[in-house]
């Protein structure tokens, strides 16, 4: 990978377990939790009776000697360094086995480090490689309760073990916290494993408790060789219970028919080489797809942002034992379930496995459903993470809601998945709601009053251009959907329907150079019309495509260093709404122009965290969330290009 990462990946499970490294160098930088806030993990090697760290620092204040990094990749499942010091490379793999056609597999939450150390001498040397995890990957911050430890064996494999002494489960909900309940698991299968109390210095920065001691859970592996020689770690976290959905505290889809931790762990070193050979065939595959659909730097794009879209994500089971696939608005306000969060992240998971959209959208019909939701709209999210429990944003006050957003948002993800699949079980079962709410979107869409919509940072505003598309797809959508259920006379009248409100949009919105405007009584103004791709993805034409091309090229006038801006009130701009709008290029070449500012802010950027989507496109920093589930949407141009959303 050419693109320097603004963070890099290394262990990518869930909203909870999660590890990155914001630096170039592995060496340089303490690991973190998404949040950013310390999940320490450090990774030394003794050769010859010298000890250099390869992986993190114990605190911002560790300079014990490192070794030389010569090298570093990652593609969609794996991510690799390359050291070279006292006449031995040694290489580290994480990998995260995400399949998403296996989700068992991809909801297990064991995630491996394979180190191969080799001698550039020819000669033997002795290297112990040491792996140690502090309690931080336990806890909301370090101190914050007592831990308890244990080491054991079990098929071969050393574990240790640790938690919280209070194991106060699913007890709280929010955006910027940890887990502080379940147990961790640092396995090899090649070494032992103890647990030990450092005094590592506080970061002033970050929250901690009174003490400088930590817990740490270490395993090692010797090896003595003149040739190359491996060793597998693993890391695991038994979070016991995973979700409260409305009643019910579920777990998560890899032991809800009882699997055990132990016999999880067991499962995935048995199955490293099959995982690791197939996350390694996915990640070349969807790599040259990615090339093919939208070039090389597109490609980079999806890499980076594979591993992130799924790990803001819970993959459980409800009590039907039907999939649930649970967000989290990372850095956002910690909204679960939020329709328009899922709704951009999509093309990711329509590719992968369309059941993961059905498992977004079944908790928002069940609270649609019940006495709990007052509207006749659609709700805008389930719950704060992980309680998915009912609307949180906005506490039902209507002007915190988003009625033609979240309306159109089902509607399009209903269609969406049906076509995916051909599964039309999961409509029947919900027409009525979306018959609803496509009612709503007749009585509102055209012209829509002042509400929010997913860009809701940017404030309320009325006769929202783009907010309109967003009707007109949602009838579209219902439109398809009544035609893949043979009822051709509905199918026509949603189909008719949408193109009078596009002629008519088409009218009030034009700035009469070519270009259409942000708000239907703003004239000279411009802003992003992504609603509009599933019209050419689906193929339906209900928009000329004449107001698209110039409204396409009407966008090049408005391109900074690192993009287009979201609209004409400020210089910042969303990453999945950028890709979305370049995907409405008729060109691929327009399109991998249109995208290339885009890696450079990625490339460039100071803010050294995971994917932020919500950025400034004159200086590349972020301006607000990270780490979101919505990079699913990079994948809209791969979609298009595989050709299955097409009528």
């Amino acid at each position: 990978m050419i693109l320097r990462a603004p963070s890099y990946p290394l262990i990518t499970v869930d909203p909870y377990f999660s590890i990155w490294s914001p630096a170039d160098q592995l060496t340089d930088a303490v690991t973190v939790h998404w949040t950013g806030k310390p999940n320490t993990i450090v990774g030394t090697a003794d050769i010859d009776g010298t000890v250099y760290r390869f992986l993190g620092k114990e605190s911002n204040e560790d300079n014990s000697p490192a070794m030389k990094q010569i090298k570093k990749d990652c593609n969609a499942l794996s991510t690799t360094y390359v050291f070279e010091e006292a006449n031995i490379r040694l290489t580290a793999v994480f990998t995260s086995s995400l399949l998403l056609d296996d989700l068992k597999i991809a909801s297990r939450p064991v995630s491996y480090l394979r180190i191969t150390t080799e001698p550039l001498d020819g000669q033997a040397h002795c290297v112990k490689v040491k792996i140690a995890a502090s309690e931080e990957l336990c806890l909301n911050y370090r101190g914050s309760e007592d831990v308890e430890t244990e080491t054991m064996t079990f098929d071969g494999i050393c574990a240790a073990k640790i938690g919280s002494t209070t194991q106060d489960i699913l007890s709280v909900c929010g955006d910027d916290l940890r887990i502080d309940w379940g147990y961790f698991y640092l396995c090899t299968d090649a070494g032992n494993v103890y647990t030990e109390k450092r005094n590592v210095p506080f970061d002033e920065k970050m929250p901690h408790g009174d003490s400088t001691e930590m817990t740490f859970v270490c395993a090692e592996a010797v090896y003595c060789s003149d040739s190359k020689a491996e060793a597998l770690f693993a890391f695991a976290y038994d979070d016991i219970k995973s979700i409260l959905y409305f009643e019910d505290r579920l777990t998560s889809l890899w032991n809800a028919d009882g699997t055990s931790i132990q016999t999880a762990i067991t499962q995935a070193f048995a199955d490293y080489e099959d995982i690791f050979a197939r996350c390694e065939a996915f990640s070349d595959k969807l790599f040259l797809d990615a090339v093919r659909a939208g070039g090389e730097k597109y490609a980079e794009l999806l890499e980076i942002a594979y591993r992130q879209a799924i790990a803001a994500h819970k993959i459980c089971v409800d009590t039907n034992g039907e999939i649930l696939f649970i967000s989290k608005e990372c850095f956002s306000n910690g909204c679960a379930a939020t329709v328009d969060v899922s709704y951009p992240s999509i093309p990711m998971f329509l590719l992968y496995n369309p059941e993961l959209v059905r498992g977004m959208m079944r908790p928002v019909f069940r609270y649609a459903r019940s006495e709990g939701w007052i509207f006749d709209f659609a709700p805008h999210d389930v719950g704060c993470y992980p309680h998915v429990t009912g609307q949180v944003y906005g506490h039902n006050a209507i002007d915190k809601q988003m009625p033609v957003e979240e309306c159109g948002n089902m509607l399009v993800m209903a269609t969406a998945v049906t076509l995916a699949d051909g599964n039309l079980d999961f409509i029947r079962k919900n027409l009525d709601l979306l018959e609803a709410w496509v009612r709503y979107l007749e009585d509102n869409g055209r012209d829509p009053a002042n509400q929010l919509c997913t860009d809701d940072f940017a404030g309320h505003l009325a006769h929202n251009c783009n907010l309109s598309l967003k009707a007109i797809m949602g009838i579209t959508g219902l439109g398809i959907l009544y035609g893949l259920l043979g009822d051709e006379a509905k199918k026509a009248e949603k189909m008719n329907l949408a193109k009078e409100l596009a002629a008519d949009w088409a009218k009030r919105a034009s700035n009469g150079d070519g270009s259409y405007r942000l708000a239907f009584d703003r004239p000279d103004t411009w802003s992003m019309k992504y609603n509009i791709v599933w019209d050419k993805l689906w193929g339906t034409n209900i928009m000329d495509k004449g107001v698209i091309a110039s409204e396409f090229a009407s966008y090049a006038k408005h391109i900074n260093p690192y993009g287009m801006p979201l609209d004409n009130r400020e210089t910042y701009t969303k990453s999945d709404w950028l890709v979305w709008t370049a995907t409405l290029a008729k060109e691929r070449s327009d399109f991998e122009a249109f995208i290339a500012p885009l890696w450079e802010a990625y490339n460039r950027s100071l803010t050294r965290v995971p994917l932020t989507d919500w950025y400034f496109t004159v200086t590349a920093n972020m301006r607000g969330f990270q780490h979101r589930s919505v990079q699913g949407g990079l994948f809209i141009k791969l979609l298009e290009y595989k050709g299955l959303m097409k009528l």
